[in-house]
């Protein structure tokens, strides 16, 4: 992103001036187009608000740009020379279309975590970058020569990638599939997004875990879903809850994330699983079961899938490595029966002819090397070492103002704090002390709870973001 050089003997209000006037020139904002506001403008570059009203009014001496109170700085529609026809009206395309954008509390977030440093990072659900697998990474591509095909791969994915993860699943997680039902997707939220969109229609109804990550993913409402909710308890959901759904709204598809759920990090008890399952198979409900985190398990022992024990073949199975090696692969893979695996490959060619061969290729190798177990039980090592420090930091900073029950894997640690406060009050006062956090209401839960993801700040920057977060917090109260 543009920024004004401050070692430049120009001003910085007309540096800014110039290169808004070139975006403008370049299309960039045409005609009847709206500026930033001053201070999203000065926040973005790093400037003084009072900097960017300068600029702007060097703009509007130009003529090139007219400020109305409450509407805010346009382009203007006279200035840049005769015109024949009209503009398009880019704010009514914006505004327009079937895919929803992001809930404004999570683009606020994602705007300060691009532009503004240093910031202490309890939003994301990332893994920090000392946590990836940057050495493994490193010896195989020396050791390993890349011989796969450059050209349109199979739409289902690399061959030899399903074929190394059919193993992979059976001795890890229990999971018995063949390469025919796996297709490889660019992470788990591709797997989503195509379910919704190829598997159900608008105004078919399904039921998601509440609170769950589900609730801040703005393509289930970009299908035409309508979304009720199951309740989440410590030892997870009530299965006999989907009875009474059914009933009201015909439920169509379920979606879970029984292990190390986001956001509570709680685990669906295994006397509920076959429960969970039996009546899913009695309704004729598929089951999509999400699970990024089992991997992760601190203490050893992994809780079971909900595929290792489906017998009627209800269960859409999503996983990745962006939450157990790293994002940047962009690797996940959907197992489903093969009419389901074959549909959804047909519509993910034409989205864009499959996924680059090249991180496959490289994913294939990691997780068939033994180099995949050795980072995986570091980094269970860190996590866990991550989320003792928070709590600890919790305690210390909040004491009994804060509640929360320790999670036995995943990245995030779920908080009720004892005094509701406003969440974008919170998160404000908070961006100011260099902290961001996923407010609870993000997750459609009640206002008073938070996600403190512990995975991508360093242990040694726990501490303070902990302290930051209390000094904000407590200035609301």
């Amino acid at each position: 992103m543009w920024k004004p050089d401050r070692t430049s003997k120009k001003p910085l209000y007309q540096q800014i001036s110039e290169q808004m006037e070139r975006r403008m020139l370049y299309g960039e904002f045409p005609p009847g187009s709206f500026l930033p506001s001053e201070r999203r403008l000065a926040d973005l570059i790093g400037v003084n608000r009072s900097t960017v009203v300068q600029a702007y009014a060097e703009l509007r001496a130009k003529g090139i740009v007219e400020s109305t109170t409450g509407s805010g700085t346009m382009v203007s529609k006279q200035a840049w020379g005769p015109a024949d026809g009209l503009s398009p009206n880019w704010r009514n395309y914006v505004e327009g279309g079937t895919f929803a954008p992001n809930l404004p509390l999570i683009r606020r977030i994602r705007e300060v975590l691009r532009v503004k440093a240093p910031v202490i990072d309890f939003a994301s659900g990332e893994l920090s970058p000392d946590l990836f697998p940057n050495a493994a990474v490193k010896q195989l591509l020396k050791q390993a020569p890349f011989e796969a095909t450059l050209g349109y791969d199979d739409p289902q994915g690399y061959l030899p990638l399903r074929q190394s993860l059919v193993p992979f699943l059976e001795q890890r997680l229990n999971i018995r599939t063949t390469e025919s039902s796996i297709l490889i997707t660019s992470g788990s939220q591709q797997s989503l997004y195509l379910i919704t969109q190829c598997l159900l229609a608008p105004g078919d109804a399904v039921a998601i875990e509440d609170p769950s990550y589900a609730y801040s993913l703005p393509m289930f409402q970009s299908a035409g879903l309508r979304l009720f909710p199951l309740p989440v308890q410590e030892d997870g959901i009530q299965p006999e809850d989907i009875i009474s759904l059914f009933r009201q709204h015909r439920i169509r598809m379920l979606f879970l994330n029984p292990n190390f759920q986001n956001p509570t990090g709680s685990i669906l008890h295994p006397s509920r699983r076959a429960q969970l399952l039996r009546i899913a198979a009695e309704l004729g409900i598929p089951l999509v079961e999400d699970d990024p985190f089992s991997l992760t398990s601190f203490y050893g022992e992994l809780p079971q899938s909900l595929k290792s024990i489906d017998t009627h073949g209800s269960v859409l199975y999503v996983g990745s490595l962006s939450k157990i090696a790293a994002s940047g692969f962009r690797i996940g893979w959907l197992i489903a029966p093969q009419s389901v695996v074959g549909r959804l490959a047909d519509a993910r060619q034409q989205m864009d002819f499959g996924l680059s061969v090249i991180p496959q290729w490289l994913a294939n190798e990691f997780i068939s090397s033994s180099l995949f177990d050795e980072h995986i039980g570091l980094l269970r090592q860190s996590l866990a070492a991550k989320q003792r420090e928070m709590m600890a930091c919790l305690r210390r900073e909040l004491g009994d103002e804060v509640q929360f029950v320790p999670a036995h894997g995943g990245l995030n640690l779920w908080c009720k704090l004892h005094s509701a406060v406003d969440d974008f009050k919170l998160l404000e006062e908070c961006i100011k002390r260099g902290v961001v956090f996923m407010p609870g209401t993000v997750f459609g839960s009640r206002p008073g709870h938070v996600r403190l993801s512990f995975a991508r700040p360093g242990l040694n920057e726990i501490g303070h973001g902990i302290a930051q977060f209390a000094r904000a917090l407590r200035s609301l109260l």
